[in-house]
């Protein structure tokens, strides 16, 4: 006969108060009426189970556990891993984990509990942000797994929500435009989970954060704030959210035509609810604490194209940077500088500070890519112009610019005719 758990032995108990037959109560809980009957005979002559008067494996080791609390000057074990495997290493135990935690918990008191503070954020300071995934949404006729990437303001509770088809660096930087773009402003930081397109390893204060992102939040002018691993409470206002957005917002509710569709039903949607939610820190609806939000938000601005690969590099004297096996053209005035360049889903990006300076094609066949107009201009006070194009360079340019068809026949010719 299987052991019954401990609250189908309470269910008879109590049924046997109520008057339910042994047959009734074997029905309800799936065993057999003989389980019944001897369940509720025990419990009449008050028997105990007897494995709750056998001594415990871990009590011949009480005075090697005090030895220890001793030596460690606590008065109950705080970490009862770390004494199983000393138990282990010193003393030969043999048994569990799990045995030596209750018999800790039977002879010693619960360590003290630590409390955590409730901190209300200032406006302006900070959002949370996360992920949420949505498997199987019918988009343009054809079932996809969805993503929607939510970003709530803490003091407000004001929340974006955008969705997105991929979950890769490209689409995370997107995303983040399209939330601020919504927000209407830049908080002082972004509190993240430990994604992989925001912190490449370890997590939390410790994790090291992708170079990419955070190229893109140095751009946009925010501080990145990881949470400790395995605290969902610490960005517990965007779990909420996405919590009541998993059925007010749902995107099971019908089949979309496009994404772009479900994007713009999804924002006409938000707002309505962002007038009917209550905000706790000021106890208006969550649209007119934004409102008063706004004004301690950076304004947003030029949102940079998202990028996926990110390097430091710096201008050679032929006014090039390497990137990806290519090399690219930059103005002159920054030779001998360090400049970062972007991969953009379609772009080469080149910036000094926060400036775009140079834009190139991305992923051609080309190797070498030049723009002429990098090399001109006058001096600077840290660089000398390079020598314009003589004669020979503004023919060639010129034949060059040429179709085919009005290319002059003697092509030799007409350099010689300029070489004169």
């Amino acid at each position: 006969m299987a052991k019954l758990s401990w609250e189908a032995r309470m269910t008879i108990r109590v049924l046997s108060e109520k008057g339910v037959s042994n047959r009734e109560t074997a029905r309800l809980l799936g065993v057999s009426e003989g389980t019944v009957r001897y369940h509720r005979r025990r419990q009449a002559m008050g028997a105990q189970d007897g494995r709750s008067l056998q001594q415990r494996k871990a009590a011949a080791f009480r005075p090697a556990i005090e030895a220890w609390l001793k030596a460690r000057e606590e008065s109950s074990p705080s970490n009862v891993a770390e004494l199983h495997q000393w138990l282990v290493d010193e003393h030969g135990w043999t048994g569990s984990l799990r045995a030596l935690q209750r018999y800790v918990r039977d002879i010693w008191p619960p360590p003290p509990r630590r409390a955590r503070r409730r901190v209300e954020t200032p406006p302006g300071a900070q959002a949370q942000a996360d992920w949420a995934v949505f498997p199987g949404v019918w988009i343009a006729g054809r079932q996809q797994d969805l993503l929607a990437f939510e970003m709530v303001l803490s003091w407000s509770r004001y929340p974006a929500l955008v969705w997105s088809l991929r979950k890769h660096q490209l689409a995370w930087l997107s995303v983040h435009n399209e939330a601020f773009r919504r927000l209407g402003g830049i908080p002082a930081c972004v509190r993240i989970d430990n994604e992989k397109t925001a912190v490449v390893q370890g997590a939390g204060a410790w994790g090291t954060i992708h170079p990419a992102y955070r190229a893109y939040a140095r751009t946009v002018r925010f501080h990145i704030d990881p949470c400790p691993p395995r605290a969902p409470q610490a960005k517990g206002k965007v779990e909420r959210r996405i919590r009541d957005h998993r059925s007010g917002l749902s995107p099971y509710r019908r089949h979309w035509e496009s994404l772009t569709e479900l994007q713009a039903e999804t924002d006409t949607r938000l707002r309505r609810l962002c007038r009917q939610r209550r905000c706790p820190a000021t106890g208006t609806d969550v649209e007119s604490a934004w409102q008063q939000e706004l004004a301690h938000l950076a304004p947003v601005p030029v949102l940079p194209e998202p990028f996926d690969l990110v390097a430091e590099r710096r201008v050679g004297a032929d006014c090039m940077v390497s990137f990806e096996h290519r090399q690219y053209s930059v103005p002159f005035r920054f030779i001998g500088q360090s400049v970062e360049v972007r991969g953009c889903a379609e772009t080469v990006q080149i910036l000094a500070g926060a400036e775009v300076v140079a834009t190139h094609p991305r992923h051609t066949e080309a190797r070498v890519l030049i723009d002429p107009e990098h090399f001109e201009g006058p001096s600077t006070d840290r660089v000398i112009a390079p020598p314009p194009l003589g004669r020979m360079g503004r023919r060639l340019q010129q034949i060059a610019a040429l179709v085919p068809e009005q290319r002059p026949v003697d092509l030799y010719a007409a350099l010689a005719e300029v070489a004169r």
